[in-house]
């Protein structure tokens, strides 16, 4: 009876660490697409404010709107460091100055435009979580060479944006951008399957939750920001 006993152990234990991680992953699509649509909420307002607009795009605000984000992430949400709830007001301010900067779209693109950029991305977006769940192979070294290409589109998109100004450059830096941010998109939902243990606690696999919202949220912004430049008329 005692190999039994542990038989049937062994598979309540599966049980319920499937049940937890499915939970948790749940949780960090929940909050993902909480920040995608504050984002929306945000920049739609912004955009029907005929007052927020004009201020928000005089410099050097229109400059302090454009980095805000990239400095929060950089300086105001570390995972290690921080509560979750700490993480969870961090979040939240990233998605709003998202939505700030991103309130020109809809003065400069139809709104066929953009649900059609929305839905691909969206589309493209559930089939990369889906392969980074399921594959089996390790995606370390694609996750390399994804960051590699986004370090290149930060610095190729303000080269273009203050001196080149390329329209050529502009396709190129936005396909780049699809396959680097398709890159993450995969490689954090493995992340995600690999690094949740139930043993960790509930605070830290929700500061663990919360690095990883961040991640796909700007991942999927990202996405529907370069497929916007290909599939939009402006």
């Amino acid at each position: 009876m005692q190999p039994e006993r542990s038989n049937a152990t062994q598979t309540g234990s599966a049980v319920n660490y499937d049940a937890g991680l499915h939970a948790h992953l749940q949780r960090i699509y929940n909050r993902m697409t909480l920040g995608v649509l504050v984002t929306a909420l945000t920049a739609y307002f912004v955009s029907m404010t005929p007052a927020l607009m004009s201020l928000f795009l005089t410099p050097p605000i229109v400059y302090v709107v454009m980095f805000a984000p990239l400095a929060v992430v950089w300086f105001g949400f570390n995972p290690m460091t921080m509560s979750s709830q700490k993480l969870q007001m961090s979040f939240f301010a990233i998605s709003v100055l998202y939505g700030i900067s991103f309130s020109v779209i809809f003065l400069a693109f139809t709104g066929e435009n953009i649900a059609r950029a929305f839905f691909i991305a969206t589309g493209m977006f559930a089939g990369l979580s889906i392969f980074g769940y399921s594959t089996k192979k390790n995606l370390d070294g694609l996750m390399s060479f994804a960051i590699m290409g986004v370090w290149g589109v930060l610095i190729m998109s303000l080269l273009n944006g203050f001196i080149f100004k390329s329209e050529g450059l502009f396709d190129l830096i936005s396909a780049v951008g699809i396959l680097a941010f398709a890159g993450i998109t995969a490689w954090q939902t493995q992340a995600m399957k690999e690094m949740y243990h139930p043993a960790a606690g509930d605070e830290a696999n929700s500061r663990m939750g919360w690095s990883a919202a961040l991640t796909l949220y700007i991942s999927f912004i990202a996405l529907f920001q370069h497929i916007l430049h290909f599939t939009s008329q402006r």
